[in-house]
């Protein structure tokens, strides 16, 4: 039978159990710009009907870049990059969690 749970540690474990589900994830920001393509004749011309063009903005050894997404690949980038933001949220909670069992543990101990 199981002892009575520590919901701080159930908490960590189901955190970390879910990072395997961010393994695709990609750095970076996801940035639509629309955009006229200098045609004349094209519907953008007239400055309303703008196309669409994505990309992620990352850093690479140490320098902004920013590269461009084909259209047809850009919702499967951009649930990559929230992957990202996933994980972002997921490490910090559990970095909080060893945060307050360190704390506990510490206070605990014999002085």
């Amino acid at each position: 039978m199981k002892s009575s749970s520590d919901p701080d540690r159930e908490l960590r474990g189901r955190l970390i159990r879910s990072l395997g589900s961010l393994r695709e994830m990609l750095p970076g920001s996801f940035v639509e710009r629309k955009r006229a393509c200098g045609r004349p004749h094209c519907r953008c011309a007239d400055g309303n009907h703008l196309h669409s063009q994505y990309q992620i903005s990352v850093l690479m050894d140490g320098q902004p870049k920013a590269l461009n997404i084909p259209a047809e690949l850009a919702e499967k980038v951009r649930q990559k990059i929230e992957m990202r933001r996933r994980f972002d949220a997921a490490a910090a909670s559990i970095c909080r969690v060893n945060l307050k069992r360190f704390l506990k543990e510490k206070e605990d101990r014999p002085a």
